[in-house]
């Protein structure tokens, strides 16, 4: 069966890469096929779970000459139709974003429009939603244009802020509630959506 040829773009540790990966396995992934994971980084603990997996990588680190032109390139040679960013820790240009428009899926640690945009990820997301005491927080997908988490809303999960939580419990609760949840479906809806149109 013919597949939507996905990349998936990481920088640290790869949860969200494992949940598409274990996604993939379990049939629910079933539209797309991960055939690239490139990392902003050399030591991303990511590229091991890709290579366990036996997926081709690739790294290409912000600073380098050129290092759009260079991603652009390896995509094109590995035939990607889509892009999945997975906890990747660089901002695209609007160069970039525009080339890929309603191609590249991003998951945000909260209820966008609450706690995102520039300066928002990681342990700061879960750290001003408490800081602000909200009791309900949890993740979005979107696709990416040239306005950091400011794209098209695909997804989103609520989860609930418990009393004494810190933000590595809270960080941990909308991982498992809601990102890894999120992020494989939306990745097949997606996937589905382009095999159509290329059908």
């Amino acid at each position: 069966m013919k597949k939507t040829a996905i990349a998936v773009f990481v920088s640290g540790g790869g949860t969200n890469l494992q949940a598409l990966i274990d996604a993939a396995a379990a049939g629910q992934l079933e539209s797309g096929e991960i055939k690239l994971v490139l990392a902003s980084n050399s030591s991303a603990y990511a590229l091991q779970r890709a290579a366990r997996a036996n997926i081709p990588t690739a790294v290409v680190t912000p600073k380098e000459p050129d290092a759009e032109a260079k991603i652009q390139k390896l995509l094109e040679d590995a035939g990607i139709q889509m892009i999945v960013l997975a906890g990747y820790m660089s901002i695209l240009s609007a160069d970039f974003t525009a080339r890929w428009e309603n191609r590249i899926l991003n998951v945000h640690p909260s209820l966008i429009p609450a706690f995102c945009g520039k300066g928002f990820y990681g342990l700061r997301v879960h750290e001003a939603a408490l800081a602000r005491g909200v009791k309900v927080t949890g993740a979005t997908v979107h696709f990416v244009n040239e306005i950091p988490d400011g794209g098209e809303i695909l997804l989103q999960k609520a989860v609930e802020v418990l009393p004494g939580d810190t933000p590595e419990t809270l960080q941990k609760r909308v991982m498992e509630q809601a990102e890894w949840k999120l992020l494989p479906a939306a990745a097949e809806l997606v996937a589905k959506k382009l095999l159509n149109e290329d059908n």
